[in-house]
């Protein structure tokens, strides 16, 4: 048996890790500081904010159903787009060529039209008919034809009682927003693996239990950041409506204190501090929705 005789090793020296500079960073940082310094100091010195008009008048009644207006009609033109867009989402991936084609002029309509001229079209729809009603077709041919007065209309309703301008902004909005929504659903259900349906489909899971436990839990993934962010841009153009008009929406109100008072620049600053609250609000919900629907994902 030899004996190892070779030198001990040396032990290595400790690593000396110096930190490494990031001076760009704090340059940006000092940028950005000297930047808010200026912005605040405008803010506050700038008499032509007049903030005590704004804190005087951006709370006035009709401001306030302003505000319950954009929020109803940002909830109805919601759930209406949603619940559309899903049906929508599944006609494009149907296996019917005549469902997947419908799916797709519709889509494309109404995202090549903007919304601002859809709510002046649906108000204007009165130009086409007086009334709308539902009855029998043709009836007004058979009475011409025959010569005898046949009344084929079950019932009938006046054209300006039902298309207010409240309800041609709800349908443009609403109408819009179910083409962008079926796009987003239709993103959400292909990004789900085919071969999970595949399975599901052979332990003999109907396609109603495959979509609703395997399909929609995976898609909501998906689904739901877009969606949130639709739901903010929806409150946003709820303003558009203002146009049609609907005199009792928050920016209407808003710019009707702003005439009244010649004080239009700062109820335009009123209207911005209006719309960042709800739209903060929307974020917060939406932060907590995608984290529920994330649980489970590796990030």
């Amino acid at each position: 048996m030899t004996l190892d005789k070779s030198p001990e090793r040396a032990r290595p020296e400790a690593i000396q890790a110096v930190p490494v500079r990031h001076p760009g960073r704090w340059v940006a940082v000092a940028i950005i500081a000297i930047l808010a310094a200026q912005f605040v100091h405008m803010l506050v010195t700038n008499k032509n904010f007049q903030w005590s008009f704004i804190a005087d008048n951006a709370f006035r009644p009709p401001v306030i159903e302003g505000v319950r207006t954009t929020i109803i009609l940002t909830i109805l033109s919601m759930v209406i787009g949603v619940a559309l867009g899903v049906v929508i989402a599944v006609m494009r991936l149907s296996d019917n060529p005549v469902l997947r084609g419908v799916g797709f002029l519709y889509t494309w309509f109404f995202r090549a039209v903007p919304r601002i001229v859809l709510m002046v079209l649906f108000g204007n729809m009165g130009v086409l008919y007086a009334e709308y009603g539902f009855g029998l077709p043709f009836t007004a041919q058979l009475s011409d034809l025959m010569g005898v007065d046949i009344h084929g209309t079950l019932f009938s309703i006046d054209a300006n009682t039902i298309m207010t301008g409240f309800m041609a902004g709800l349908l443009a909005l609403a109408l819009s927003e179910a083409a962008y929504m079926a796009e987003i659903v239709r993103a959400g259900l292909l990004s789900v693996d085919e071969g999970q349906t595949e399975a599901a489909s052979a332990l003999g899971m109907s396609k109603l239990q495959i979509l609703r436990r395997i399909v929609l839990p995976q898609a909501m993934r998906v689904i739901v950041p877009p969606t949130g962010n639709e739901t903010i841009s929806m409150l946003k153009d709820t303003a558009l409506v203002a146009y049609v008009p609907v005199t009792n929406e928050l920016f209407f109100q808003l710019q009707a204190v702003g005439a009244r008072e010649f004080q239009l620049f700062p109820m335009l600053v009123a209207a911005c501090l209006w719309y960042m609250v709800l739209t903060t609000v929307l974020m917060i919900v939406q932060y907590y929705i995608e984290r529920y629907y994330a649980k489970g994902s590796t990030r």
